[in-house]
């Protein structure tokens, strides 16, 4: 094969002076492949094929080193995306293997943020049981006022009371949701640090080899 293309090179008009150095080591030609998937070689690139990936060959035919294609906006996004995404890993590589130095430090700071949660989460369900009382005296007392008396001389029910039930319906409803929230934020806790226990042991394993 290198026979071959050193031959293609030769038959292409590239020459190389075999007592110089910076010819032998240098590129001297190029190698690209066709929409057919036909390889060429010459020491220089048809306009149609400039931004396409392709070889630089020294005058022996060896490759010698490689020019990307002109990539689309997509692939550069893609690319820059996965640079991003190996230089924060590398970032949090670097955290883990300088902050602890056991994972007994990893899982003990894992039980502290998650008794931090669940004591939030219990005031949390503290306050919420407060609001179903206040909710339920109101809902009470809602009954003697129309529309929800069946009583015909009923009387309107008072705005304030009417604006009291409204606010605390509301309230429950929104510490409902932030208690879903942090049920969610618990999940990803743990699996957070499940994943930098992982790491963790398997950068050590890398270190100790």
């Amino acid at each position: 094969m290198l026979l071959l293309a050193a031959a293609v090179i030769a038959a292409a008009g590239v020459h190389a002076d075999p007592n110089n150095d910076s010819n032998k080591k240098g590129p001297v030609a190029y190698r690209w492949v066709d929409e057919q998937g036909v390889v060429h070689y010459g020491d220089n690139i048809p306009p149609q094929y400039a931004s396409k990936e392709r070889a630089l060959l020294n005058g022996e035919g060896v490759e010698v080193g490689r020019l990307d294609g002109q990539k689309s906006p997509e692939q550069l996004v893609t690319e820059a995306r996965d640079r991003a995404a190996l230089m924060k890993q590398k970032q949090h590589d670097a955290f883990l293997v300088t902050t602890y130095t056991s994972v007994k430090d990893i899982e003990a700071l894992r039980d502290a943020r998650l008794g931090e949660l669940r004591g939030q989460r219990a005031a949390a369900e503290q306050y919420m049981d407060t609001l179903r009382v206040r909710l339920a005296s109101l809902q009470t007392r809602a009954m003697n006022f129309q529309p929800y008396s069946s009583r015909a001389d009923a009387h309107r029910m008072p705005d304030d009371l009417a604006e009291d039930l409204v606010r605390t319906v509301n309230e429950l409803r929104a510490q409902t949701t932030a208690a879903a929230a942090k049920d969610e934020e618990e999940t990803q806790l743990r699996a957070q640090f499940q994943s930098d226990i992982e790491r963790y042991r398997e950068l050590h394993t890398i270190h100790s080899q």
